[in-house]
């Protein structure tokens, strides 16, 4: 809850003020964005918490994702713990259209949903929800304007040092 401050504009000699609560509540998301392989076409998955996520809800993620991507589904993922579980070892060994491959220790560079995550908190800077409920309303807002834009999702793929995969 306490915000990310950037750089703006002011008057010459009114210093901005962000005024914040010193709060430490927050929301956890986890989100990944799926690209067709037909038609590069780019769909922005995610979902928002209250509390720490685990590895109950990162399965519960991926058995989402398996209800709504047809076929066999390759998720690229950093080598967080929660991603290691039991659950989602569990899952794994149920569901053979799932693929998990990890990206390389220390590679942040490479995920696209850092993208994502940076475009997240970049729409949220200077700015100043006062409660939860507030924060998760801004959150929910920001995720379908990104959600609804082609060109962002494509940035958040194209700004990873990946290889080259869209026309």
């Amino acid at each position: 809850m306490i915000p990310s401050v950037h750089k703006t504009w002011s008057p010459v000699g009114q210093t901005p003020i962000v005024l914040h609560r010193y709060c430490h509540d927050r929301i956890s998301a986890i989100s990944g964005i799926a690209v067709s392989p037909k038609r590069f076409h780019c769909t922005l998955y995610c979902q928002l918490y209250e509390d720490n996520i685990h590895g109950e809800e990162v399965a519960a993620f991926f058995r989402q994702l398996l209800k709504q991507v047809p076929g066999h589904l390759i998720v690229l993922l950093d080598n967080g713990k929660i991603h290691r579980g039991d659950p989602v070892h569990e899952l794994l060994a149920r569901m053979s259209r799932l693929h998990l491959a990890p990206f390389p220790p220390y590679a942040p560079e490479l995920n696209p949903d850092e993208g994502v995550r940076n475009h997240l908190k970049n729409s949220l800077a200077n700015g100043r929800p006062d409660t939860r409920a507030e924060l998760m309303d801004v959150l929910t807002d920001e995720i379908c304007r990104l959600a609804a834009s082609q060109s962002l999702l494509h940035a958040c793929i194209e700004q990873s040092e990946l290889p080259p995969f869209l026309p």
